[in-house]
């Protein structure tokens, strides 16, 4: 039979980072939100925040599917344990060498607030590309027509 004792420090670690770093803090959470939205426009060349089951994100991902990019993609609908587990371990490896506190998981609906003051739009998908903001599917099927999207593509 396995021990169990190395586990269950680990876990009791584990919850106690959790309630030292104050999950409970919503200005803490909005700051964090808030630098997740524009860390992920700004360092990636392209990103869509989108749903998995809408079919106007579909839409968006398969552009860029067929112009052979892979864009950076943020299914608010899907931001759960795994979110927080990955910000939970990163914290760890850091050592807490960051005043940084994380968001919890299920921070779908805070990102789409902070688009919406971002952006002006709540509505998904949204679409940025080189830290431009290209709108909906509707914008991103008009911007690819015109051309302009591929002078983005090429401009990074």
């Amino acid at each position: 039979m396995v021990d169990q004792s190395p586990r269950r420090v680990v876990v009791a670690a584990l919850l106690l980072f959790v309630v030292l770093c104050d999950l409970s803090n919503s200005a803490g959470a909005a700051n964090s939100v808030s630098a997740f939205v524009q860390n992920a426009i700004l360092s990636n060349k392209i990103v869509i925040f989108s749903k998995s089951y809408c079919p106007y994100c579909l839409r968006s991902k398969r552009i860029f599917s067929q112009l052979k990019e892979e864009p950076f993609v943020v299914e608010l609908d899907q931001r759960g344990i795994t979110f927080f587990l990955t910000q939970l371990f990163m914290r760890i490896e850091l050592f807490l060498k960051t005043s940084e506190r994380f968001v919890f998981a299920e921070d779908g609906d805070q990102i789409q607030y902070e688009l919406l003051e971002f952006v002006g739009r709540r509505t998904v998908p949204q679409v940025f590309v080189n830290g431009k903001h290209i709108g909906g599917s509707d914008d991103l099927g008009a911007a690819l027509e015109s051309g302009q999207l591929q002078k983005l593509l090429a401009a990074s």
